[in-house]
């Protein structure tokens, strides 16, 4: 599942495509919308919310719509020259919306709706405060992790209703930064604030091209790229040694997200951990 920066990154190069332009054709290739025809109107913004992309338009009427999508697993928009050749298998195509300067495509969209504008709160009003957002709200997002503290924060760091923004790469990357086994419980985590600082920061240190953690020290501060260093300091590196104290790093599973609403954990996914930096506390198991 994509995390917040892929969509933030997702959502400024629609925007920077598809801003005020007018579509000369929109087919929603899903049966709900299939017939929905949206040429004439105007693309005003478009607005990542955490892992949602939220497209506004307006009609010359004044009307307004949104095109809400959630890229889930395997979704990805791709913007391209009018009429260009697409990467993606066509059949994998769910929205294509084509203006007189770019055409940008939807493949394999998890969720995909168009409602009211007035209406997004409805779609995406449940998460918590977005790390990348103009939202952000450390202390409310503290006090919704600190309200389930039996939770493992490997969990509660998932859950878009705590804080929006944080995927599978982050949360192992933000455990390790704290020293803290992603299955022990939030009660034992003693400086949310901090944790959610390093995330906030490596978030957006990437928001550019490519993606590394390893630029930050433990308190998620910048301390230059380092020659030969891999790019995250667990994630995906299972046998390898870790960066602090060389012992090999361990991978298990832990939370579930649920398929139906992915903002929602509800099913076991990857955790990579140190077993020496990260201790397992309290009764997270």
């Amino acid at each position: 599942m994509p995390e917040g920066d892929s969509i933030w990154r997702a959502a400024h190069q629609l925007h920077g495509a598809l801003a005020g332009q007018t579509l000369t054709a929109s087919d929603f290739r899903v049966p709900r919308f299939a017939t929905l025809d949206l040429r004439g109107w105007t693309v005003e913004a478009v607005i990542p919310r955490g892992k949602h992309l939220l497209m506004r338009l307006v009609s010359q009427a004044g009307e307004r719509l949104t095109i809400h999508s959630h890229l889930k697993m395997e979704g990805s928009w791709q913007v391209y020259a009018p009429g260009g050749r697409w990467r993606k298998p066509g059949f994998t195509a769910r929205c294509v919306l084509r203006t007189p300067v770019a055409d940008a495509v939807g493949f394999s969209l998890g969720q995909l709706e168009v409602i009211k504008t007035s209406d997004e709160d409805k779609a995406v009003g449940f998460l918590g405060p977005d790390l990348l957002g103009p939202d952000w709200d450390p202390v409310e997002a503290e006090r919704r992790v600190a309200a389930a503290p039996d939770v493992p924060i490997g969990v509660a760091l998932l859950d878009q209703r705590n804080l929006a923004g944080i995927g599978n790469i982050y949360r192992c990357e933000v455990c390790f930064l704290a020293g803290l086994h992603p299955a022990s419980p939030v009660a034992a985590a003693t400086d949310l604030a901090a944790m959610f600082a390093d995330a906030k920061q490596l978030l957006e240190a990437n928001l550019g091209p490519g993606r590394r953690t390893t630029l930050l020290n433990a308190r998620g501060m910048p301390v230059g790229r380092a020659a030969g260093r891999p790019g995250y300091w667990v994630y995906r590196r299972e046998h390898q040694p870790c960066l602090r104290c060389r012992a090999p790093i361990r991978h298990d599973t832990l939370g579930k997200v649920d398929r139906a609403n992915p903002d929602l954990v509800t099913e076991e996914r990857d955790i990579y951990f140190c077993p020496k930096c990260q201790p397992l506390l309290g009764a997270g198991e």
